[in-house]
């Protein structure tokens, strides 16, 4: 059953005028619920129920939040909650200074479902497009450890530092992009429009053509013949790819393979462990049991492979056998992580040990990614190198074979 929703004025105790909406079964209901918040109301009115577009839904086909914006809320929260603003007029003040259209129509339910009884992380929930896993399990861990605005300052930390991990790696991967990209565009040119006005030129001496050449021309015979057929298959097998990935058993197989790519897969192990410290040092910095931390760590690190070994970290802790024997059969953890999470478990101070584990991958990582470039430029060498001497052997070797032929004659 939808409930209406309600207009209301209400007076709070210094007399200052507020405005909202809420939905709620009826007036009387409204009326109550402003009293427990200690609010006197002035008016109640049912809002008409039409058939107007959704806006919030309309604005997300051509509007997304962006990291920038959702690192701002972070802080702008953390400072606000800290400074023992209460929460509503906690985000009265963001949606006073938000630009972003979409954001501001989230932050605005965010703060009725909050008036409305909901906890933030609840409310944050809702928007699982904006609000990860990540955030709303590390908002719900500080509103139960009482650390909320605490959270808030590492989550904008850990948002900026991930968002400039990926601007990074997109920097360092550009010029390849573009090198193979160009290629591509080169050899679809060749094929469709140089070879074959080539070999018909070459068919006038009953010249047999060279391997390399009838392989383009097949090539390009059969991208005329089923080109819609193949363009449809590829796209059909990417849909069905993108659908399997999405499921559990998918996204498990997916992640196990980045880990294997070649020079990128370094990169993601060593970005997922860092955040598996960060988070798992955060969180029990804010005074939450070490079972409840890391069951939050296994659904926010951010690959399935390592979400799967620390539940299993996270059964051997149940079983008062501690982590460690568990992090060195998964044979994921190396032994520099393994021996730090060894000393913090016996000498009780894991969130320092966490905390230098996570900068030392902070910078395993920047190394990593500073010489990505040099990591690559092999493999692309050989790439563009075989490429182009492909469709050189393509092009020349009939010219050779006929000035052979020629010179033969």
């Amino acid at each position: 059953m939808i409930m209406p929703n309600y207009d209301y004025r209400a007076r709070d105790k210094q007399g200052i005028l507020i405005s909202g909406s809420i939905d709620l079964s009826d007036r009387d209901a409204v009326a109550t619920h402003l009293d427990v918040l200690g609010y006197y109301p002035v008016s109640i009115q049912e809002k008409r129920q039409d058939f107007n577009i959704d806006i919030s839904k309309f604005l997300r086909h051509f509007q997304s939040v962006r990291p920038k914006e959702l690192i701002g809320f972070s802080l702008q929260m953390g400072t606000l909650i800290g400074a023992g603003v209460p929460i509503l007029s906690s985000f009265d003040s963001l949606i006073e200074q938000t630009t972003n259209p979409l954001f501001k129509e989230i932050i605005q339910q965010l703060r009725r479902d909050i008036e409305g009884g909901s906890s933030f992380s609840d409310a944050l929930s809702i928007f699982p497009d904006v609000f990860s896993d990540l955030f709303v399990s590390m908002v719900r861990a500080g509103e139960a450890g009482g650390v909320l605005s605490e959270i808030l300052y590492r989550l904008a930390a850990i948002t900026e530092y991930e968002e400039e991990t990926r601007s990074r790696i997109k920097s360092a991967t550009l010029y390849p992009q573009i090198v193979i990209g160009l290629l591509v565009v080169a050899f679809g040119i060749l094929i469709t429009f140089v070879l074959p006005k080539l070999a018909g030129f070459y068919t006038q001496f009953n010249a047999i053509l060279p391997l390399p050449t009838r392989i383009l021309l097949g090539i390009d015979s059969i991208a005329q013949k089923y080109g819609l057929l193949i363009l449809a298959v590829v796209i059909a097998a990417l849909y069905g790819a993108r659908r399997y990935i999405k499921t559990e058993r998918g996204e498990f197989q997916w992640d196990r393979l980045k880990l294997k790519f070649p020079v990128f897969g370094s990169i993601f192990l060593k970005v997922a462990l860092s955040r598996f410290a960060r988070i798992f040092g955060t969180l029990t910095r804010s005074g939450l049991p070490v079972l409840q931390s890391l069951d939050i760590v296994s659904s926010t690190v951010g690959n399935k492979v390592i979400s799967k070994v620390v539940l299993k970290i996270k059964e051997s802790a149940n079983e008062g056998l501690g982590i460690v024997q568990p992090m060195k059969r998964s044979l994921v953890f190396p032994p520099t992580i393994i021996q730090m999470v060894d000393i913090g478990e016996k000498t009780g101070q894991m969130e320092e040990m966490m905390e230098k584990v996570s900068e030392y991958y902070d910078r395993e990582v920047d190394s990593s990614i500073r010489n990505l470039s040099k990591a690559i430029e092999p493999i692309l060498l050989v790439v563009i190198g075989g490429a182009i001497l492909f469709l050189a052997l393509a092009i020349f070797m009939p010219w050779w074979n006929m000035a052979s032929m020629f010179k033969g004659g």
